[in-house]
């Protein structure tokens, strides 16, 4: 536990250099997929480099930088060239086309935890329905599909349904409640069970697994503290909580309850604090969350990389590697590998088979992105992407990212 207010007043004692390697990694992940699901939207997954620029703010692309420096530290992901008239166009090489078909294979693979993931977060709140909206940012911390909000939700009636508000709002409704999915992830962990036993949820008394640094000497210090708090009953995060009064022990130890919930149900077992926000009221969550998540650092971690920050669940990590890897992580880690570029640019080729008819397509056709950008969890500068690479543009190496850490903690 600690008194910090702010991210920035903590200690460096108290930072986890391993977690802000991963955060580090994943701002570069997220940059790319963007891209790549920008051209899987597009006639053929290409399109002119110069409609690309739109989309500088997604991906976190200031002036001066190019689009095409970019491209070209991801070699075995885009590939570049130009058609007959001299115009310039990005698409998928092979592999990457081999990979978002495995990610969707993947995708599919693992519906079924995503289904009982989301049915789970309606079970979790106040009127048994969330906005749309709201759960489309997690869409990738969920392993959900890019069509999520047109096609998935409407694949499991007996678990949910879209319902609009008189306002013309959107908003998934819990159709029925299953209590066998009544039951927190740590229960099932430590009383070493699959799905609940039918019962109705009420008050719990598991302690919160704990993970500090190991320069982190003042936990002694807090020591009765942690272990007054440990001890304490609360009410399960699938039980009604209109009831408990905002600020007191009883409503704070129920919220940290529910982020280790929220956190365990994703794939990374990692959020963007910002959107956990939105779901204040839905879940009933103190008004200062971030006061609360770093009250209760142990049990988690925020890291203030970037604009936006991001908060881990600890207990699942070691180091910087997920103790539990999904394959939908395995997916992401295959992709992060072949992101960087060692080597002398390349001449870009010539390509001849678009017809005048498709290219003017292309250029004249409108991309959909369906709030794509809101989706993805970044919102850097290219800074990050800079500080990886050496100083020659060619080259972007993820080992950069580590390295620069490592000597942070000899200095």
């Amino acid at each position: 536990m600690t008194s910090s207010r702010r991210v920035q007043d903590r200690s460096k004692n108290k930072r986890i250099h391993h977690l802000e390697i991963v955060k580090e990694k994943w701002k570069i992940t997220s940059k790319v997929l963007f891209l790549m699901e920008v051209l899987r939207k597009e006639p053929e997954m290409i399109i002119p480099v110069r409609s690309l620029y739109q989309y500088r703010k997604q991906i976190n692309l200031p002036k001066p930088h190019k689009i095409t420096d970019f491209i070209g530290k991801c070699p075995k992901l885009f590939e570049l060239y130009k058609d007959q008239r001299g115009i310039l166009w990005c698409g998928l090489t092979k592999e990457a086309e081999d990979l978002l078909e495995e990610e969707e294979r993947l995708i599919v693979e693992q519906s079924s935890k995503a289904v009982a993931y989301i049915t789970r977060i309606l079970m979790m709140s106040v009127d048994k329905r969330i906005q749309l909206d709201k759960i489309a940012n997690f869409r990738r911390d969920f392993g959900l599909p890019i069509d999520f909000r047109k096609k998935w939700v409407n694949q499991y009636p007996e678990h949910f349904r879209v319902v609009k508000s008189k306002d013309g709002v959107e908003f998934l409704e819990l159709v029925n409640w299953n209590p066998a999915w009544a039951i927190t992830e740590l229960e099932k962990k430590v009383l070493g069970l699959n799905d609940g036993i039918g019962r109705e949820p009420g008050l719990l008394s598991l302690p919160f697994p704990l993970k500090f640094p190991p320069n982190y000497k003042k936990v002694y210090r807090h020591g009765g503290k942690i272990e007054h708090f440990q001890k304490r009953s609360y009410l399960s995060p699938y039980a009604d909580a209109r009831e408990l009064k905002a600020g007191s022990l009883e409503f704070d130890k129920r919220a940290v309850a529910v982020m280790h919930e929220l956190l365990s149900f994703t794939i990374e077992k990692r959020l963007v604090t910002d959107h956990l926000t939105h779901f204040r009221w839905e879940l009933v969550m103190p008004q200062k969350l971030m006061r609360l998540l770093l009250k209760h650092f142990g049990v988690f971690y925020v890291s203030e990389r970037g604009k936006r920050f991001s908060v881990f669940l600890t207990e699942a990590y070691e180091g910087s590697e997920l103790i539990e890897k999904c394959p939908l992580v395995l997916w992401k880690e295959k992709l992060l590998s072949l992101v960087g570029y060692r080597g002398k640019k390349k001449e870009i080729p010539t390509f001849s088979d678009f017809s005048d008819t498709e290219e003017k397509d292309f250029l004249e056709g409108d991309t959909e992105i369906d709030n794509m950008s809101a989706e993805f969890e970044e919102d850097e500068t290219m800074d990050d992407l800079e500080a990886v690479s050496p100083t020659n543009n060619d080259e972007l190496e993820i080992a950069h990212v580590c390295s620069a850490y490592n000597d942070t903690d000899k200095a």
